[in-house]
């Protein structure tokens, strides 16, 4: 019994605390360097589950959090405060950006200034996972960081549309789509519908079709959808009726997909983390010094910038948090390993690329000391 018990408290932490992630990045990693074959067939049709399936609960629950912060009381209710996330993820992708860029140019290898998308990215499961062990349950900073976080990859994967296209962008399928999805949501609001799995397989389906369809990556669906979602502190009249009830929609949706999605994590891990270590050279440098610092200066630059200006940080939230929570956003690891494949044709500088994303995870430890060095200040 003692050993169950023990057996059940450690997976509860991996659970707790995200680790899975952690553990199939590093098996992803050791078995594509051990048998690169075997890694390169097992994983071929499983990609397309994890990113473009998997994740989409992965991104909603994300959302769920933010929108939570947004609610009055919460630490981004107001959209003075809700704004300078946005700002700051504009920053965290010009900097990176303009700081690849320079340095390509300087190098005298305009080649190479494809790439410069690559650092805009940040992987938002290894960036949430870092502030959840660094910030208290409840801090801004982790709503912060969340919102940071999406409003980057969002912008992200509207630049690879754009500047790399795969397929053409279809706007007016995309727009069309996602109007009809939100406003199909929001009906099911009204009618007071409390079972998610409707705004799951109904409007999400129908806004994953319109992204993939459209041009953009279709793990972002639900994020328009959550909020539409019944919350516990709404009251809805029924249709046809003039009771009033309480629905937690959303919270019924995060209690049962929280651990699911931890196995997605462990699976996008695998999945996504499996490159060549023998792949070093100027790209990777770019890569990595971009993202590891470029992403912290311009995280905190346009975070002042926007104050500034008159918008305003989260109560409880210092400049200290701010850096804190820029050196987690560094790691770009999957999402740059999704960048770089659409910047770099299959070869040499292309597995340069995906070894300055897979690197950028030092960014990870970075965070926790830095996070470990401002608590020390704050006592």
């Amino acid at each position: 019994m003692a050993i169950r018990a023990k057996a059940s408290s450690a997976l509860q932490f991996l659970l707790d605390n995200s680790l899975l992630l952690v553990i199939g990045a590093t098996a992803g990693l050791v078995w594509a360097n051990l048998d690169s074959v075997s890694y390169a067939m097992a994983t071929r049709h499983l990609g397309f589950v994890v990113n473009d399936v998997g994740m989409v609960f992965f991104f909603a629950l994300m959302t769920k959090e933010v929108y939570e912060a947004m609610l009055p009381g919460g630490p981004l209710a107001s959209w003075r405060e809700a704004a300078v996330p946005v700002f700051a993820a504009v920053g965290g992708m010009v900097v990176p950006a303009g700081l690849f860029a320079g340095s390509a140019a300087a190098l005298g290898q305009p080649d190479l200034i494809r790439g410069w998308a690559i650092p805009c990215a940040t992987d938002i499961a290894f960036a949430y996972l870092a502030a959840r062990l660094i910030f208290r349950r409840g801090h801004p900073a982790i709503p912060f960081l969340l919102l940071l976080a999406i409003a980057d990859d969002a912008m992200g994967l509207a630049i690879l549309a754009i500047g790399y296209p795969t397929r053409a962008l279809a706007p007016g399928l995309l727009g069309v789509g996602l109007a009809v999805a939100i406003g199909f949501a929001w009906m099911l609001r009204r009618m007071g519908v409390g079972n998610f799995w409707w705004y799951v397989l109904g409007p999400g389906t129908i806004s994953w079709i319109a992204l993939h369809e459209g041009g953009l990556h279709p793990a972002l669906a639900l994020v328009p959808i959550v909020p539409a979602m019944p919350h516990a502190r709404s009251t809805l009249k029924k249709l046809g009726s003039d009771a009033e009830v309480s629905l937690a929609t959303m919270q019924g949706f995060e209690e049962w997909w929280k651990v699911p999605v931890q196995v997605v994590l462990l699976l996008f891990g695998i999945v996504n983390a499996g490159v060549p270590l023998a792949s070093v050279g100027t790209v990777t440098g770019l890569v990595l010094v971009s993202l590891v610092v470029g992403k912290p200066v311009g995280i905190v630059v346009t975070t002042a910038l926007a104050e500034w200006c008159g918008f305003r940080r989260p109560e409880g939230l210092d400049y200290r948090s701010v850096l804190t929570l820029g050196v987690a956003a560094g790691i770009g690891f999957t999402v740059a390993l999704f960048f770089a494949t659409a910047a770099f044709p299959a070869g040499d500088l292309l597995n340069e690329a995906k070894m300055g994303a897979l690197l950028s995870v030092v960014a990870f430890p970075m965070a926790l000391m830095v996070g470990k060095a401002v608590r020390r200040a704050n006592l």
